[in-house]
């Protein structure tokens, strides 16, 4: 077997973005050339062999179809978009047939895009191909024989490193800073049973690997954030991905599952707007009287998850509660989420419920001045406050597993504790 020389490079791009985020995203080409005299080809040989240009769009070559790309306009069905191409009637009443069971031509939506393939000789329509989502695509073809199947796009993954500093929000931050905003989203649930993302500071910062997906070069999603941390002023919280038994999860430096018994907060992104108090101001009453909860104000309809696996105690109505929602999770904890607009589907008293559950939407039933949640702690019968009480943490890395997962958190914290927050207006992107 001859010898291969490995060429790889990597490029390395300065941008200048504010400086509250630093990308580092890697490329990476590798090329192997074979230094075997026999099987070399002289570069005349080589430049008489044309290779043949292939325009490949969802699977077909179009080297010799028209492309047409539109849009579902309102009101619109298959057939009025196919009889406007000049298909037939009975040609549409045989597509439909053929993909009843793959695709409800009724659920084609206006807004979402689709793409006609025609022959450049008569403009005929040959496919169809409706775009269901960013990945997912039905395509109808109209040869001789009718055809109809699903498929979906090639999704890239990509590897990245960042860095952040929080101005405001870390929504705001992301945005800002043209990093995916679904991160947030990712972090705030790796972090769920450790950092109330309601309550961050100006000042706290986050380093995290993960894994983006793209199609086309279009952000569709995160796969998963693979290893972080998460400073709340000087204080750091690691997060590390791992498999055990089948099932991942996030740990810390020393192995303990980041999750806890509860979370942190049931519902993203909202603010406090009152929190617990032996004595507050009631602004309906206009009296001081205890406010044994925290308020997260948020906009209507937002979804209010539960914080425990436990099972509905209460689900009803008071004139001061509104709609609202107790849950008990064991015989020292309870929870109650208060004021809600409705109930989620199936919510009611004895219905077993997991943590993260779905269990109703915010509101301002009751005695409320606008919409928000009020959510209630009790441990062991007595009413305590959500933000400092003390939970139980989840199981640890198995004894079997340890030595693997030192093995990888110790590479992973280096890289993390290596790569620095960026200086003013700068950014750096390299190899993970």
């Amino acid at each position: 077997m001859s010898e291969g020389k490995l060429f790889t490079y990597f490029k390395i791009l300065l941008l200048s973005i504010p400086v509250s985020v630093i990308l580092i995203i890697f490329l990476a080409d590798s090329f192997v050339k074979e230094d075997n005299a026999e099987d070399a080809v002289s570069e005349d040989e080589l430049a008489a062999v044309e290779e043949p240009e292939i325009h490949l769009y969802f699977g077909f070559d179009t080297a010799e179809m028209l492309v047409e790309r539109d849009v579902v306009r309102r009101n619109e069905s298959l057939g009025v978009i196919l009889n406007r191409k000049g298909v037939s009637h009975t040609t549409i009443a045989h597509i439909a047939e053929a993909s009843d069971t793959i695709f409800n031509v009724r659920r084609i939506r206006a807004g979402q895009p689709y793409v006609l393939l025609k022959s450049k000789e008569d403009e005929k329509v040959q496919h169809f191909i409706y775009e269901v989502n960013n990945t997912d695509y039905v395509v109808f073809t109209l040869d001789d024989e009718i055809a109809v199947y699903r498929d979906q796009k090639e999704i890239e993954t990509i590897k990245r490193l960042a860095t952040g500093i929080i101005e405001s929000s870390l929504y705001l931050t992301l945005s800002r800073n043209n990093l995916p905003t679904i991160l947030a989203h990712e972090l705030s649930s790796v972090y769920a049973w450790a950092i109330d993302f309601h309550r961050l500071q100006r000042g706290d910062r986050f380093k995290l690997a993960f894994i983006e997906e793209q199609i086309d070069g279009k952000i569709i999603g995160i796969e998963r954030i693979e290893f972080a941390v998460f400073y709340r002023g000087n204080t750091p919280f690691y997060a590390f991905y791992f498999e055990q038994e089948g099932l991942g999860d996030y740990f810390d430096e020393n192995g303990n599952s980041l999750r806890k018994a509860f979370l942190k907060a049931p519902l993203q992104y909202s603010r406090i707007s009152s929190g617990y108090s032996q004595r507050r101001f009631h602004p309906v009453h206009r009296v001081y009287r205890p406010h044994l909860g925290v308020d997260y104000a948020a906009p209507e309809g937002t979804p209010i998850k539960s914080v425990g696996d436990g099972v509905v105690e209460r689900a009803s109505y008071t004139s001061g509660n509104g709609n609202y929602v107790k849950i008990r999770h064991n015989s020292v904890y309870s929870t109650q989420y208060l004021h809600m607009s409705r109930f989620a589907s199936g919510i009611r008293a004895g219905t077993v419920v997991k943590q993260g559950d779905l269990i109703g939407y915010v509101g301002q039933t009751g005695l409320a001045t606008g919409p928000h949640l009020c959510f209630r702690f009790w441990k062991n019968g007595v009413q305590v406050n959500p933000l400092t009480v003390e939970v139980p943490p989840a199981e640890p890395i198995m004894d079997e597993y340890k030595s693997v997962y030192f093995e990888i958190m110790e590479k992973r914290r280096k890289i993390l504790d290596k790569t620095e927050f960026p200086d003013q207006q700068e950014a750096l992107t390299a190899k993970l």
